[in-house]
């Protein structure tokens, strides 16, 4: 029974406390939409993380907002963002925004960019041929 009991217990604890953190952690996870996704969702509340590219020439800087549009293809988003944009913000980039969906407009208060690491010069247009959805 020793022998039973040495192996059961410990058992019994490491389950319950993966139980423990599978509930806790999926309730804290957020998933990333796209504007496709994000458009066939309902307006709400929850917290949200809208991924996308930034449309060329949409991004319009205020006092304390940055307003652009988010495109996935066929489909665009507008976003608002309320705070500065981190330094590597631009036409183009590819971005992640966490924040709410009323409907019409993402609302943002949280903005990461995602870059490589080759290096380009100011005087580089952005091509879109090289950024678009279709397979060529």
């Amino acid at each position: 029974m020793r022998r039973y009991a040495r192996f059961v217990i410990p058992a019994v604890v490491i389950i319950g406390v993966l139980g423990f953190l599978m509930v806790n952690l999926s309730s804290s996870l957020v998933y990333y939409n796209t504007p496709e996704e994000l458009q066939a969702r309902e307006a709400g509340d929850a917290t949200l993380k809208l991924a996308g590219r930034v449309v060329p020439g949409s991004v319009v800087e205020a006092d304390a907002t940055v307003a652009f549009t988010v495109e996935d293809c066929d489909t665009t988003v507008s976003v608002v963002h309320t705070g500065a944009p981190p330094q590597l913000f631009q036409d183009g980039i590819m971005v992640v925004v966490e924040g709410t969906w009323d409907g019409s407009k993402f609302e943002s208060d949280t903005l990461f960019v995602k870059h490589d690491e080759q290096y380009r010069t100011d005087a580089e247009d952005y091509d879109r041929t090289d950024h678009s959805c279709s397979e060529s």
